[in-house]
């Protein structure tokens, strides 16, 4: 036998409140993603409101927002984006600007400053609430700062008034 004393192992107060904390986010991280098994990042919490159009879960037999055929997600009519302007698409993740009647183009809605997503179409601009960063309709090239690169063009097709985004 020993006369040593049981060894008791203490934590700072500091570092059991920091792995708390780690898991607290682990948690938060797990519960903002997507149940339709994107694998892009979950955009910072100071973006735009969903809207509307937004789709519904892809558990539901053929909701609006998603094609039945299974060749792309279908976002909305074309009656809902405005000439010279557009229309964000939160859930998807995409802006459909329409520069000129009948002309319809398609960009990611995440910002390439801090990955926010951008919240509204107005005055020939793709505007993110987060920064200021502004893009232009035609393209998405950069019309004012602090992004440092276009929005990156997504496909879509446009038939019988309906616009859909290509999987």
């Amino acid at each position: 036998m020993s006369d040593e004393a049981p060894r008791v192992i203490t934590h700072p107060r500091r570092t059991v409140l920091a792995g708390v904390g780690v898991a607290g986010i682990g948690v938060a991280l797990t519960a903002c993603g997507s149940s339709g098994g994107s694998t892009t990042a979950a955009a910072p919490t100071d973006q735009a409101s969903p809207s509307a159009a937004d789709s519904a879960p892809s558990t539901a037999p053929a909701p609006a927002g998603s094609a039945a055929g299974g060749g792309g997600t279908a976002l909305g009519a074309t009656s809902e984006v405005p000439v010279g302007g557009g229309k964000v698409f939160t859930a998807e993740k995409v802006v459909v600007t329409q520069p000129k009647a009948g002309e319809f183009k398609a960009f990611t809605a995440v910002c390439t400053h801090m990955g926010c997503t951008v919240g509204s179409v107005s005055g020939g601009t793709i505007n993110c609430p987060c920064h200021g960063s502004q893009y232009h309709i035609t393209d998405g090239t950069v019309a004012r700062g602090p992004a440092p690169s276009p929005l990156a063009p997504e496909t879509i097709s446009v038939a019988n008034g309906e616009i859909t985004l290509s999987s």
